[in-house]
């Protein structure tokens, strides 16, 4: 019964869509594929989440538009909250509506019954002060948000906005595997995109699935917002090896170049997002997205002994997303802890000054009790109780919270 509610509201949709459906593809074509990811703004304490570097953050949005390019990404929880706030401060209150393109996310990890769709998409109309989503996200669809979410209605709820004008483009973002994908884009052929985790590094990989879900996505015929394109930084500050690989290959070109490229090259992706905090990764990223190159078949060949180098020297794929300490007990410092751990694998020093950074004011990898809350929330689907026990030797004065 609900595939048949589905499908008429996907027909009855379509007439709406059908009006605006040659002005968004001559959109689509003339929008610059880099994406302003807010997930990882400049803070002026990196142990507070919610000390955004507002002034910096107005200059980098002001750079980015001045270059040419247009769509901020954000979501409800992204920097405990406080994303969308910042993003109005720094887009609607100091630009035209109709300067940049504006994509938000429905908080699906906190709605408990389908009374709550309208109370957060309103508290996020208000908090970014945008009027209208260009494109309006289901968040961190899987297997369980999935089911929580048909029950709810939520994807039924998106449709009506759209109908309403509230919502132009409508999709999810996705971290599981591809069957999954396929299971929704089947029932769901109303989405107009996806949002999937792609990069270089993922793209063979048997749990992210990376190239499986990019395949499905092309084959439902949807169009692609890419993230992670760099994997939360790690395709940007490699282990020595491999910096030395693509520095003797080619002096003159980042890591992180090499990533963006991938991404932006494939078919039927349509942008890139990057979460930038600082103005030299704006400056880098928008000089090379103004003028994309394709990888050229030498470079594919390097990049795959780059994959080699770090799946021998990244132990824990981690790409700080935060998600496991949304639900840990413990408030353990999961990403912190394993971003210092990874370091140490690839450079061979510990460093306790991060580490101390890490686990100031959270719990240390010895407060894990083992509940694996943490690990069905993890996008990576890392087991994270058993990675934190590589950790434990490391703490100087273990402490249980």
């Amino acid at each position: 019964m609900k595939n048949n509610t589905n499908a008429l509201i996907f027909h009855k949709t379509n007439k709406l869509v059908d009006v605006f459906l040659h002005h968004v593809s001559e959109w689509r074509i003339n929008m610059k594929k880099l994406g302003f990811g807010t997930m990882r703004l400049p803070l002026y304490n990196f142990e507070d989440k919610t000390s955004i570097n507002q002034e910096l953050f107005n200059q980098m949005v002001d750079y980015f538009l001045e270059s040419g390019f247009t769509y901020f990404d954000t979501a409800y929880p992204y920097h405990d909250r406080m994303s969308e706030d910042a993003c109005k401060k720094a887009l609607a209150d100091r630009h035209s509506r109709q300067s940049y393109i504006f994509a938000d996310k429905m908080p699906t990890i906190l709605v408990k019954s389908p009374e709550e769709y309208p109370m957060y998409f309103s508290q996020q109309l208000e908090k970014t002060g945008v009027g209208y989503f260009d494109y309006y996200l289901m968040h961190n669809m899987g297997r369980d948000r999935y089911a929580k979410t048909s029950k709810f209605g939520g994807f039924e709820f998106a449709l009506r906005k759209k109908e309403e004008g509230l919502i132009k483009n409508f999709g999810f973002s996705f971290h599981d595997d591809a069957k999954t994908l396929d299971m929704i884009l089947t029932q769901h052929p109303e989405v107009d995109f996806v949002q999937l985790q792609i990069n270089y590094l993922d793209w063979e990989n048997d749990v992210i699935q990376s190239k499986k879900c990019y395949e499905t996505a092309v084959k439902h015929g949807k169009q692609i917002v890419v993230m992670e394109p760099v994997k939360g930084g790690t395709l940007a500050s490699l282990p020595k090896e491999a910096v030395k690989l693509l520095h003797d290959f080619n002096p003159e070109v980042s890591p992180a170049s090499y990533a963006l490229r991938f991404a932006a090259s494939l078919d039927n992706v349509f942008m890139v997002l990057s979460g930038m905090n600082d103005m030299e990764q704006m400056i880098e990223n928008t000089a090379l997205m103004n003028d994309i190159k394709p990888l050229s078949a030498d470079e594919k060949k390097i990049l795959s002994k780059v994959v080699d180098i770090i799946n021998t020297s990244c132990e824990i794929p981690c790409t700080s997303c935060g998600y496991c300490m949304e639900v840990c007990p413990k408030n353990i410092a999961i990403p912190g802890l394993f971003g210092v751990y990874n370091n140490y694998k690839i450079n061979g020093n510990f460093s306790n000054m991060y580490y101390n950074r890490a686990v100031y004011e959270k719990g240390q990898a010895s407060a894990c009790i083992e509940c694996r809350a943490c690990e069905k929330n993890c996008p990576q689907h890392i087991e994270i109780s058993q990675e934190l026990k590589k950790i434990k030797p490391f703490e100087k004065t273990p402490k249980i919270n």
